[in-house]
């Protein structure tokens, strides 16, 4: 049989063998706590603009990630300034950690103050405007996802999601209707879960990504545990608190933002005489859509 002539499309095809195809080798997610990039946004000396929580080079990504599918990013916002972004993201995640003002995405326009949480659709230019003192938020998106895969953020006006305002007042009030719960409600952890109504039926509040506010008691402490997704953890307040991941202590530190690595057995405590509260992040919707979550209790 006459050999084929070699095109540029067949000179791109690789052969593996079962054995190799599924052997990669991947760098580990680590349990991680972002201390340096907490001090320069706690830093009344630092301008306006976004400090990213970049681990690519520890991931072996070649863009920007907090994990393989998460960017996490604090963002001061100086008194009277403006903050314009426009990030290749499905959506985002924004929490006022200090500060008021007012964000513009598109047509809507809303208004915040500290302890709110919104979520804007992707595809949009983003303005935040700072009131008359100093602002800090935490933003979050899907931004590493949609890298990897070389694709496009939704055109304007056809994104999954609408815009969605959580203020932080209606949040602590559900969080007190939680803690009233009877036990066996809140086995898993006394948490506010945030969803958006165009995401009703997933109840989460972007597609690939969902958000909790956790808590925990003074002295209480979360039964040890395990899931596939990763999970990208904010410290809104708390002291003596730690988290014990894959059999080390992780030691929280107030605003800072610590990664507990997919399927590690992890718990947390409080020590502490304070309400612990902890916003998260996970991928956790993109392994519910593929029923790969895992979670069980160690």
């Amino acid at each position: 049989m006459a050999t084929k002539v070699e095109t540029p499309y067949t000179q791109r095809a690789r052969y593996y063998s079962s054995g190799d195809a599924f052997n990669i080798k991947l760098p580990r997610i680590p349990a991680h706590v972002f201390l340096a990039e907490r001090d320069r946004a706690l830093d009344p000396a630092t301008p306006t603009g976004l400090i990213t929580l970049d681990l690519s080079g520890t991931l072996g990504c070649g863009f920007p990630a907090t994990t393989p599918l998460i960017l996490a990013r604090y963002a001061p916002i100086r008194a009277g300034d403006a903050l314009t972004t426009h990030f290749a993201a499905t959506g985002e995640i924004c929490y006022v950690m200090a500060g008021s003002g007012e964000t513009v995405c598109g047509a809507d326009a809303l208004t915040w103050e500290t302890g709110d949480v919104f979520c804007l659709p992707g595809g949009n230019a983003v303005t935040h405007l700072a009131g008359a003192a100093d602002c800090l938020l935490w933003i979050v998106t899907n931004e590493p996802q949609l890298a990897f895969e070389g694709a496009q953020p939704p055109a304007p006006g056809s994104a999954p999601i609408q815009t969605v305002h959580y203020p932080g007042e209606e949040i602590r009030r559900q969080l007190e209707v939680i803690h009233r719960l009877p036990a066996e409600k809140t086995m898993t952890g006394k948490a506010v879960v945030f969803a958006n109504a165009s995401l009703n039926g997933q109840r989460t509040c972007l597609p690939s990504l969902t958000l909790a506010l956790n808590s925990l008691l003074p002295h209480e402490s979360q039964r040890a545990h395990r899931h596939n997704a990763v999970a990208v953890t904010l410290v809104v307040q708390g002291q003596q608190c730690y988290s014990m991941v894959g059999g080390t202590r992780v030691d929280w530190q107030e605003h800072a933002v610590v990664i507990t690595p997919p399927a590690d057995v992890h718990s947390h405590h409080n020590e502490g005489d304070q309400l612990a509260l902890f916003l998260i992040v996970q991928d956790a919707g993109l392994h519910y859509h593929c029923r790969t979550m895992g979670f069980s209790y160690a």
